[in-house]
């Protein structure tokens, strides 16, 4: 299983939220972004999720640049989105280095047209990020920052992606996110076992190693981890060897 080590940007520092808020923010500072993700590599992640808290929250590319400079500088892979809403910020994203662009809302809202980037960028370069909120028995994507609900449950809306044609699902529960409660097992194995070609990446939560060991038994092929690692309550090192 890959362990993601998470950057979220905003106005080029690394930061957190909680629960996705833009008015519950915490700001870590002590290391520039760069020297982050430089110390992410030397203890042994071979990816890096890099969110550009800006470009979600206006609604377009805004770090685009920084996030360029990043994957020149440090010798790691990064999965990046934020404010992606065309198929000019996949490509700019890709030609800035970036090997696999994350899409959020518009894998819900405008299915059709994240499978033509499906389609024309691989199955590989794209990850498909739907974040959920429950609702009685059923999972509803949160689209544009979490403040609307989709017309479609979780399934309908991973539904519309049929065997073969994406490869990558990050789920997030909004309830748990930043919220160091672990992440949901429960429903990241139901994912696994309904779309067994997906390889899906647990988001939101995650607070201990034996998290991150439970999203692998529970058939998930990578781990999102932010606050934990920014708080200190184990180091990249150690998440990389428990899952090795």
């Amino acid at each position: 299983m890959i362990v993601y080590p998470a950057i979220d940007l905003r106005q080029g520092a690394c930061v957190r939220l909680m629960h996705g808020r833009f008015d519950a923010v915490t700001h870590y500072d002590d290391k520039q972004p760069a020297a982050r993700l430089a110390a992410f590599a030397a203890s042994g992640a071979q990816w890096a999720h890099i969110v550009d808290l800006d470009g979600a929250e206006a609604g377009r590319a805004v770090q685009h640049a920084l996030i360029g400079e990043l994957t020149g500088a440090v010798d790691i892979r990064i999965q990046s989105g934020g404010g992606v809403r065309s198929a000019d910020d996949v490509q700019a994203l890709l030609d800035a280095g970036v090997a696999r662009v994350v899409v959020g809302s518009l894998a819900v809202s405008q299915p059709w047209t994240v499978a033509d980037w499906l389609t024309r960028f691989g199955s590989d370069r794209i990850t498909l990020a739907i974040d959920v909120k429950a609702d009685g028995d059923r999972w509803i994507p949160a689209l544009k920052g979490w403040t609307e609900a989709a017309e479609v449950d979780l399934w309908a809306a991973l539904d519309r992606y049929p065997p073969g044609l994406s490869r990558h699902l990050l789920v997030t529960d909004v309830g748990r996110d930043g919220a160091l409660t672990g992440p949901n097992i429960d429903l990241l194995g139901e994912i696994a076992r309904r779309r067994p070609d997906l390889k899906v990446q647990a988001s939101g939560g995650v607070s201990q190693l034996s998290d991150l060991t439970a999203a692998r038994a529970a058939g998930c092929g990578g781990v999102i981890v932010g606050r934990a690692l920014y708080e200190g309550r184990f180091t990249v090192a150690e998440a990389v060897a428990a899952v090795a």
